[in-house]
């Protein structure tokens, strides 16, 4: 026994948590930001919220970036405290998983035969050598990480076996064996276990260590029940920390946390003790196996479960005691919370979720300025407007900053468009409230100097006025809706109110040299046409970005000049619009 065995088994631990970290983030990218959407819609059945917990768990093989993910949506306020007990009890329950992933290393591989492959010295350079392959001529993203999947996985076992190698010799050094003594007290070994997983956030690895341990045979069943349940206790480590700076509520997400660990190993514990002075004792006191490492990192957290569903309104209320209501109102709501770029694809469903309500608010502001254009100006609508359209500025800025951080993480092709997307559109809609506040200002102008247009040009207004309303609703809802088909009936009605500006300009020019008209009237139109022509041309802009971003390219011009030539439909849906909406 010499030192490299020790350098083996930190080796071995730097191998598993970085190929345990390359399949969890590989594994993300694939689920993309659809899990977030899930999350959030069945929250409010606490079985349904428990399985989803353990399936996204499952799907990133990660219970702390799950928490830390919790602990972001509600500082943003999107969840409450209440809803994430079940799917944290779910990502427990998940998280296990991985311990069944290691108890391969203890299958027989002493000669060749069908059970020998099931050893990572049997598939694990097979996994290695086709996700390299994947990973290197694989042209779709998509298949690459599938790839990187298997080659994370394929790192991760051969550092298991790496530390599984070096706990053989360190077995027979007698001082790692006058330390085992140590661990035959329960609570020194749960402390133990806590401070190493806390330090190394990650309880996943502490339990491959303790099955590594039990392949040497010198773990017995009544050592390793310690250090399973101090490995769950100290995964909250990493909760613990992202939980800084968060508000109260989010913070009571991680309090649930810890409880649910503590409580549960308090049980633990005190079965452990029962049982030890009993006849069962005996049985205590044998070697356990990979195998049985991880059926007691199975029971405790499944029975912990079964143990906090009747237990659910105490636990809430002694977190509500650990953090109370004090202040909590007062709150600000966090806009997008820096937490969730730690899982990116979460992080993208939260963007869109946020840039849906621009679009609404951007949509509504703009609706609202146009009534005041043909109805009149009224000053509680006018505030309305200016506040709204100081809300959607600070929409694009932390959007913005938000989405160009997001776009450096690693995303999925779907995901990485959706990026693209958003940060094509943002500016746009953001404009739009801009020329809103524009028409206010016009509307107010006109009830100012009295002013008022004649009959023939507020008819030639009403009907712009609904071919707008029309194309900046249509802009909103294929934003949120992602809707191509709908998508594509948008150019043909910017064309349409091109078309209508152009011709009202002209109407207005004849009716000044027929003294129908007056030159301040004229520069009020001339203001209000321009910003309707504006607005068209973001609404324009919208579309191309939701029907380009669907492939690699994206490029405007040749969009736009490929769909006004030569396409059936887009004439067709011209004429349309030319018929609905006609000058008189």
């Amino acid at each position: 026994m010499d030192i490299y065995s020790f350098l083996n088994l930190f080796g071995g631990l730097a191998f598993f948590l970085f190929g345990m970290s390359v399949m969890s983030k590989s594994l993300e990218k694939m689920a993309g930001g659809a899990l977030e959407n899930t999350l959030k819609k069945v929250t409010s059945k606490k079985v349904m919220s428990f399985f989803l917990g353990a399936g996204i768990t499952i799907a990133i093989q990660s219970s702390s970036a799950m928490t830390v993910m919790l602990v972001g949506l509600v500082n943003s306020g999107i969840m409450q405290f209440s809803q994430t007990i079940s799917i944290i009890l779910g990502s427990n329950v998940g998280t296990t998983l991985t311990s069944w992933i290691m108890t391969l290393m203890g299958v027989d591989d002493g000669s060749f035969s069908v059970m020998s492959l099931l050893n990572p010295k049997g598939f694990s350079p097979i996994c290695a050598f086709i996700g390299i392959a994947i990973v290197m001529f694989a042209k779709r993203d998509k298949k690459k990480e599938i790839g990187t999947i298997l080659v994370g996985f394929s790192v991760l076992m051969y550092g298991m076996q790496f530390m599984s190698g070096s706990m053989s010799g360190l077995s027979k050094l007698p001082e790692f064996q006058s330390l085992l003594v140590a661990f035959k007290n329960p609570l020194i070994a749960v402390l133990v276990s806590t401070v190493f997983t806390g330090i190394i956030q990650s309880s996943a690895a502490t339990v491959g260590i303790v099955q590594a341990l039990a392949l040497t045979g010198v773990i017995s069943y009544e050592m390793a029940i310690p250090l399973v349940l101090g490995a769950n206790i100290g995964t909250c480590m990493t909760a613990l920390l992202s939980s800084i700076g968060a508000s109260r509520e989010a913070k009571r997400v991680v309090a649930a946390h810890i409880y649910i660990k503590i409580i549960g190993t308090i049980f633990a514990l005190a079965a452990l003790f029962i049982v030890d002075i009993t006849p069962l004792a005996d049985y205590l006191s044998l070697p356990t196996n990979a195998v049985g490492v991880a059926i007691i990192h199975t029971i405790f957290n499944v029975v912990n479960t079964f143990l906090m569903f009747p237990l659910n309104k105490f636990l809430t209320f002694i977190v509500m005691k650990t953090i109370p209501d004090k202040d909590i109102k007062g709150q600000k709501r966090v806009f997008l919370d820096e937490r969730l770029l730690l899982t990116p694809a979460f992080a993208v469903g939260e963007c869109k979720r946020v840039c849906d309500e621009m679009a609404n608010l951007s949509k509504d502001t703009l609706l609202m300025s146009l009534d005041l254009v043909e109805q009149g100006y009224d000053d509680v609508k006018d505030a309305i407007i200016v506040e709204n359209e100081k809300l959607v500025d600070k929409y694009e800025d932390k959007l913005g900053t938000y989405l160009v951080k997001l776009a450096s993480a690693a995303l999925s092709d779907s995901d990485s468009r959706e990026v693209s997307k958003m940060l094509h559109c943002i500016g746009n809609f953001e404009r739009i409230s801009d020329h809103a506040l524009n028409l206010s200002l016009s509307a107010k102008e006109m009830k100012d100097k009295k002013l008022n247009f004649s009959e023939k040009a507020r008819g030639e207004m009403e009907t712009i006025l609904g071919a707008l309303r029309e194309i900046t609703t249509l802009s909103a809802d294929v934003f949120c809706s992602n809707n191509i088909d709908e998508a594509k009936r948008i150019e043909p009605l910017e064309e349409v109110i091109d078309v209508l500006t152009a011709e009202a300009k002209n109407r207005h020019i004849q009716r000044l040299c027929d003294n129908e008209c007056t030159i301040e009237l004229g520069f009020i139109l001339t203001d209000l046409l321009n910003n309707f022509e504006r607005v068209s041309d973001h609404c324009s802009n919208i579309a191309v970005s939701i029907l380009e971003l669907r492939s690699d390219h994206y490029n405007t011009h040749k969009y736009l000049s490929k769909v006004k030539h030569n396409s059936e439909r887009f004439d067709m849906l011209f004429d349309e619009y030319k018929n609905k909406y006609t000058l008189d």
